[in-house]
């Protein structure tokens, strides 16, 4: 038998879920527990369909607007996702009478407290962020319209004009390249010097640390793997800093099936993380995916402890979670 080659695989720390990923998984999974199925989910709790599916397979719904649920099952619970929603989902929900559950990640609601600051003080708010996503539509959907200004990059920014450039306040979709929002901060700084900063850093913790992870790994791998999916802004943005840190090829992957092998060919490093919806399963079936092939050695790449716990709506905290109930994602 011919011996497999060697590769030395740079595991990042932390990856994977993040603390407010992991309690929106935990509401959908304790109402199914707690109330029976079906249980409502307005659009994708988070962006991984193995997460997705897996909980379609407990009895969770997902439905892309209110008005899909049945009459009958009004009384059961609707979730929306980890991502945020506008004023008028929640709204809409009470006209209807539904039971809802709000997974909204927290840190994702302290930008929106933070954008209604802003407002609330009389500035106009720039959110920086990418277009159509979930998070942006949600933070914009909390202020009154023409109140709010979309900025995407340091492009947008060096042509924005504002009706009064001396009354702006700015915040961030919490899932950003911490270097490229740097780069689009400084520009609007530049050019609008009174720019109020929100009191906090927009960006998550969970971001930051993925990235930090992830340019320590990354300087002379042939090959960077980031598991997630293609609507994961924070899995994106990690390909993409992996490439700028040193990585000699960078893809992102949901599942060990779309590795295309004859395109990884010969290599002898490989940098692996995952983005923060990305469950640590599917991680574990990429590095056997590896193992099949090669001789792997694997090396931590730790930038961090996470050790952030969110607790979950105060109508299922005395529901009981068991590991067997996360086993799907967790194993």
């Amino acid at each position: 038998m011919t011996a497999k080659p060697h590769l030395m695989i740079k595991l990042c720390g932390p990856r994977g879920f993040c603390a407010g990923v992991d309690r929106a998984i935990q509401i959908v999974v304790l109402a199914l527990k707690g109330y029976g199925a079906p249980v409502y989910v307005r659009h994708e709790i988070v962006h991984n369909r193995y997460v997705v599916e897996g909980l379609e397979a407990k009895g969770a719904v997902f439905v892309e607007e209110l008005d899909e649920i049945p009459a009958e099952h009004r009384s059961q619970p609707v979730v929306f996702s980890a991502h945020g929603v506008p004023k008028s989902v929640p709204e809409d929900a009470e006209a209807r009478n539904l039971f809802y559950l709000d997974a909204t990640c927290p840190l994702v609601s302290k930008v929106h407290k933070q954008a209604m600051r802003h407002q609330r003080l009389g500035r106009h708010v720039i959110l920086i962020g990418h277009a159509g996503h979930p998070e942006v539509i949600g933070t914009m959907g909390q202020l009154p319209e023409g109140t709010v200004s979309l900025v995407e990059t340091v492009e947008d920014a060096a042509v924005y004009q504002p009706i009064d450039p001396e009354n702006l306040g700015f915040v961030t979709q919490t899932t950003l390249s911490v270097d490229d929002t740097a780069g689009v901060i400084a520009k609007l700084q530049e050019r609008f010097p009174a720019l109020t900063a929100p009191a906090a850093d927009s960006i998550c913790y969970a971001t930051t640390n993925r990235q930090e992870a992830v340019k320590q790994a990354a300087p002379g791998c042939d090959l960077f793997v980031t598991v997630g999916a293609p609507n994961s802004s924070n899995s994106k943005r990690l390909v993409e800093v992996a490439l700028k840190a040193g990585a000699k090829r960078s893809i992102l992957v949901q599942r060990a099936h779309e590795l295309d092998w004859d395109a990884i060919g010969d290599i002898r490093s490989l940098g692996l993380s995952a983005g923060a919806s990305a469950p640590e399963v599917v991680v574990n079936e990429i590095i056997e995916a590896f193992k099949s092939r090669f001789d792997a050695r694997i090396e931590l790449a730790e930038f961090s402890i996470e050790d952030e716990n969110f607790l979950v709506n105060r109508e299922l905290r005395n529901i009981e979670l068991t590991p067997e109930d996360m086993a799907f994602v967790n194993g």
